[in-house]
């Protein structure tokens, strides 16, 4: 559980999403993240469609700023959990978004105000002085964005939106 006082630093929101889980961690999923928010919950679990023998959920949340860290945290020690936590910006912190990924780990990106990812000027610098190439400077942006994650979590991001529409054609 957080030990921070939201009273001291105000409320943060967020929301975490489990694009797919094996059927035997779902309970143990819900357990850690109540563990985190400092209270029961109980998840709505779908069969994830793209992912056989898997499911998803997702959890909106509000406590301490941090707790979109502190939910990846326990979640990352079942590394075969694909899944997204984000925090809110608030007026005193920047938000974030955590993603992770089987085999590739964890990807964790700063979010401003206007859900917009923000590169720090040490990064920037660094991939200015390293770059050999514009392909070197823009693999190095695409690698600080998080594209890879974004890449492997987009199919499951959409998957449970419903079956996709059915165009109808003017026949004459």
């Amino acid at each position: 559980m957080l030990h921070q006082s939201s009273e001291q630093t105000g409320p943060a929101r967020g929301a975490v999403f489990i694009h797919a889980c094996p059927p035997a961690l779902c309970l143990h999923v819900e357990w850690a993240i109540s563990g985190v928010i400092g209270s029961p919950i109980s998840l709505n679990w779908a069969v994830q469609p793209i992912d056989p023998g898997q499911f998803r959920t997702e959890y909106t949340w509000a406590g301490p700023p941090g707790s979109a860290a502190a939910i990846a945290s326990v979640l990352r020690g079942w590394p075969m959990l694909r899944f997204e936590a984000t925090e809110e910006s608030t007026g005193k912190a920047d938000g974030e978004r955590i993603c992770h990924v089987p085999g590739r780990g964890i990807f964790r990106g700063i979010v401003g105000a206007n859900g917009d990812f923000l590169i720090g000027e040490q990064q920037l610098r660094h991939l200015l002085a390293t770059a050999t190439s514009r392909e070197d400077l823009a693999h190095g942006i695409e690698t600080v964005l998080g594209a890879a994650w974004d890449a492997d979590l987009e199919h499951y991001r959409h998957a449970g939106d419903g079956p996709p529409g059915t165009w109808l054609h003017q026949v004459s």
